[in-house]
């Protein structure tokens, strides 16, 4: 099967960008990166739809971001700080295809609250805390957190590997980077994140295709979701 086109880019700082403006980027937080990234897109509001724009990763080259990211649209630099190098993105996709993967996702549980039954989302790694009443437990007595992080993570991805249209080697998965990030000021946004990889294989091809335009999980416009593949 093969997939519409959408445009794949690394997006960098250009090395002539002055220090000021190096620092200032660098230091982006992941509401930040979204605003800056919008602004290589030009989309007019009544061309909009409920998918996001475009889904994105920041990783770290030193002290700045690099930032991979799937779009609809070509990302144009009108502002002379990006370094882009972008390329039609439209993998051909068959059943039984084996893929290494990449995943950074926000994994969120929802829970019905005590107080007035309404459903909640809790980080996976806070909830499976809160069900082994880890504040309870002697020192002695807890897991370790890695062991938490990596088993609340692979439950999490292999609940949803059907609507994915995948099955993932558990064998396989690595599960590493677990942050919880809060925004300051009013708007209170916290949000936690997990970087998984590992190996997959696509049991449905149009399910999948679908996961890789549309992203996995929540908080899309903070960094999370992109699905990165690449054949073994």
């Amino acid at each position: 099967m093969e997939m519409s086109a959408n445009w794949l880019s690394r997006i960098s700082l250009r090395g002539d960008v002055g220090c000021k403006q190096l620092v200032g980027m660098g230091e982006l937080d992941l509401y930040g990166q979204h605003r800056a990234l919008w602004k290589l897109f030009t989309v007019a509001p009544e061309d909009r739809t409920e998918r996001a724009e475009f889904l994105f990763r920041a990783e770290r080259k030193g002290s700045v971001p690099v930032f991979y990211v799937l779009s609809r649209q070509q990302p144009i630099d009108r502002a002379g700080l990006w370094h882009i190098e972008s390329k039609p993105y439209r993998p051909v996709l068959n059943e039984g295809d084996r893929l290494a993967f990449k995943l950074r996702v926000n994994p969120v549980v929802t829970r019905r609250t005590e107080v007035n039954k309404r459903r909640k989302r809790h980080d996976v790694v806070m909830d499976a805390k809160c069900q082994l009443n880890w504040n309870a437990l002697p020192t002695d007595q807890r897991p370790a957190l890695a062991d938490i992080v990596h088993k609340a993570g692979v439950t999490w991805l292999q609940a949803r590997a059907e609507r994915l249209g995948c099955s993932f080697l558990e064998d396989s998965i690595r599960v590493d980077g677990y942050q919880t990030w809060r925004q300051s000021g009013l708007k209170g946004i916290e949000l936690s994140t997990l970087d998984f990889d590992g190996i997959l294989a696509i049991t449905d091809p149009h399910r999948f295709s679908a996961a890789l335009v549309e992203g996995v999980g929540p908080a899309k416009g903070f960094g999370c979701g992109l699905l990165l593949v690449r054949r073994l």
